[in-house]
C-alpha cells in the first residue's frame, strides 16, 4: 500500500509514538513529587534553601534545551526513531543513580542524564507523528502528543506518591522508573517506524525555502517578529512549571503535612493540562492559534497567583485546575504556531531550536525563582514573579503573533 499522510492512514504509527510519549511524561512525571521529598528528608536540605534546591531543575532545563536543539538537527541526518532510541539509553541509568545517591551531586547528575532523555525522546514523538500527518491536523496532532506525555507526567507523579509508602522513596523510583524505560526502549525498538520515509509526501506539496540551520536560529531568536513572540512565551511558560516543579511540593507540604495531597493536587495539574490537550489543539485548527496561545497565557498566570491565595485542599484543587487549563490552551498551539510558519525540509530544525528556548526556560525560571525567593525569605514572591511574568509575556505575544500561516 502507497504511503499516505493524515492521522486515519496511518493509526498504527500515532498509536505506538503516543505510548512513547506516554512513557516520556512517565518518566518525568515519577521525579516530580520524591526529589524535592528526597531533598529535604535524605539530604537535609532546608526547605528555604530555595536556590540550592532550584539546582536539580536548572541543570534539566539547561541540558533538556540544549538537547532539543540538537535532536532537530540530529533527526534530519540520522532519522527520528535512531535519535530516539538514543534518548531511552541516556534515561536507563537515571532510577539507579537516584536510587544509589550519595549525595546531592548525584541527583544534579541523574536530572542531566533524565534532560538527554526528555529532550531526545519526547522531540521525536511531536516530530515524527507531525511528519506522518496533514498540515489540517497540526494542532490535532500535537495536542494528542502533549495530551499523551501530561497524562504520563500525572500518572507518574501520582504512582509515587502512593508507591512511597509501599516501598519507600528510592525504591519506589528504582522500581517504576527501570520498568517505564524499559518497556519503552522495546517498545520503540519493535513497533515504531522511520517517519522520514513520508517526508516526500509533505515536499511535494509545499513550496521549499532551504534555509541554514543558523538561519533558522537567528529567524526564531528575534530575527522573525512573530516567530519571536512565540518562542518567548514558550520560554516563560515553563516558570510556570519550574514553580510546579520546586515549589508547589514545599508549599503545599508544608501547609498539608500529608505528601499524598500534594501529589494529588500536583497531578490535577497535569491532568487537567494533558487531558485539555485532547480538544484544544483540535480548536485550534478551526479557530486559529493566537487567540487561544493568549488565553492560556493569562489563565495559566492567574492560576498561579491564585494558589497561595487561601489554604485549604479544594482551593489549591481549583488553582491547580484553572493552571493546567491554561496549560492546556497554550502548550501544544504555542508549538502548532511554529510549525505553522516553517517549511517540511527546515521543521525539524525550528521545533527544535523551539524547543531549546522553551526548555531553556526551565532554567532561567528556576534561577529567578530560587533567587527572588531567596532575597525575600518566603514563598509566596514566587508565585508572585511567575504570574506576572506570564501576564507580561501574554502581552507581549498578543501585539506580536499572528495567525495566517504560511505554509499549509
Amino acid at each position: 500500500m502507497a504511503m499516505q499522510l493524515g492521522i486515519k492512514h496511518n493509526q498504527t504509527q500515532v498509536f505506538h509514538w503516543l505510548m512513547q510519549v506516554l512513557f516520556v511524561g512517565l518518566t518525568l512525571g515519577i521525579t516530580r513529587v520524591a526529589i524535592p521529598a528526597l531533598a529535604d528528608q535524605e539530604y537535609a536540605i532546608a526547605a528555604d534553601s530555595y536556590l540550592f534546591l532550584s539546582t536539580f531543575v536548572i541543570a534539566f532545563g539547561i541540558v533538556k534545551g540544549s538537547l532539543n536543539f540538537l535532536a532537530g538537527y540530529w533527526a534530519e541526518h540520522l532519522g527520528r526513531k535512531p535519535v530516539h532510541l538514543m534518548g531511552w539509553l541516556f534515561g536507563l541509568p537515571v532510577p539507579w543513580l537516584i536510587w544509589y545517591a550519595p549525595s546531592w551531586n548525584w541527583i544534579i547528575f541523574a536530572m542531566v542524564l533524565l534532560g538527554f532523555n526528555q529532550g531526545l525522546c519526547w522531540s521525536m514523538t511531536q516530530t515524527a507523528k507531525l511528519d506522518i500527518t496533514h498540515a489540517n491536523e497540526r494542532g490535532l496532532t500535537i495536542g494528542l502528543n502533549e495530551f499523551a506525555g501530561y497524562l504520563g507526567v500525572a500518572i507518574g507523579g501520582l504512582l509515587t506518591a502512593y508507591a512511597v509508602n509501599w516501598f519507600g522513596m528510592r525504591d519506589s523510583l528504582l522500581y517504576i522508573g527501570t520498568f517505564i524505560v524499559l518497556c519503552a526502549f522495546v517498545l520503540s525498538f519493535f513497533f515504531v517506524h522511520e517517519s522520514q520515509l513520508w517526508l516526500t509526501l509533505h515536499h511535494d506539496q509545499t513550496p521549499q525555502n532551504p534555509l541554514s540551520l543558523g538561519q533558522v536560529f537567528t529567524m526564531m531568536s528575534g530575527g522573525n517578529r512573530h516567530l519571536t513572540a512565540v518562542v518567548q512565551a514558550g520560554c516563560v511558560e515553563k516558570f510556570v512549571d519550574a514553580l510546579v516543579w520546586i515549589i508547589w511540593p514545599i508549599y503545599l507540604y508544608q501547609a498539608s503535612h500529608d505528601l499524598e495531597l500534594a501529589g494529588w493536587v500536583i497531578s490535577l495539574y497535569g491532568l487537567t493540562w494533558g487531558i485539555g490537550q485532547l480538544f484544544t489543539g483540535h480548536w485550534s485548527d478551526k479557530l486559529g492559534r493566537k487567540r487561544l496561545n493568549v488565553a492560556g497565557m493569562v489563565i495559566c498566570g492567574m492560576g498561579a497567583l491564585l494558589l497561595p491565595a487561601y489554604n485549604n485542599a479544594l482551593w489549591w484543587s481549583f488553582s491547580a485546575v484553572t493552571t493546567g487549563f491554561g496549560m492546556a490552551l497554550l502548550y501544544p498551539n504555542l508549538s502548532a504556531a511554529i510549525v505553522d510558519h516553517s517549511a517540511p525540509n527546515w521543521r525539524a530544525r525550528a521545533i527544535g531550536i523551539y524547543r531549546f528556548w522553551r526548555d531553556f526556560g526551565y532554567a532561567v525560571g528556576a534561577l529567578c525563582i530560587g533567587v527572588v525567593s531567596l532575597v525575600s525569605g518566603q514563598l509566596l514572591v514566587a508565585f508572585w514573579f511567575v504570574g506576572g511574568c506570564m501576564l507580561l509575556s501574554a502581552l507581549w505575544l498578543y501585539l506580536a503573533s499572528r495567525d495566517e500561516p504560511l505554509y499549509n
